[in-house]
């Protein structure tokens, strides 16, 4: 499997595209393009909704946290790269979390 994001993913990179980074409405439509064009997507369904809220409610996620997570143990991840979740934690004898930065 290549890499694949959630649609929540998609809707914090277009925030911080537009709050962080200052780009106007178009650059931002081509930035979340060519992240479309790389990674696949992964829909939001009812099924993630009730495992994202499970999740939070065992793990501590944030409500959004919680729906990238759900995303990527539903699509079947090993490795969810984030700067901001618990890293090192492996999520459901499954995902790892692991901070590209460290």
């Amino acid at each position: 499997m290549g890499p694949c994001i959630s649609v929540q993913v998609l809707n914090e990179a277009m925030v911080n595209c537009r709050r962080k980074a200052g780009l106007d409405w178009d650059e931002t439509a081509s930035f979340l393009a060519g992240v479309r064009e790389l990674c696949s997507v992964e829909d939001v369904t009812l099924r993630k909704h009730e495992v994202g809220r499970a999740l939070a409610e065992r793990y501590g996620f944030s409500v959004y946290d919680a729906m990238i997570v759900a995303a990527a143990l539903i699509a079947g991840c090993t490795t969810l790269w984030t700067e901001d979740m618990h890293a090192g934690l492996l999520v459901e004898g499954q995902l790892r979390l692991v901070n590209p930065f460290a």
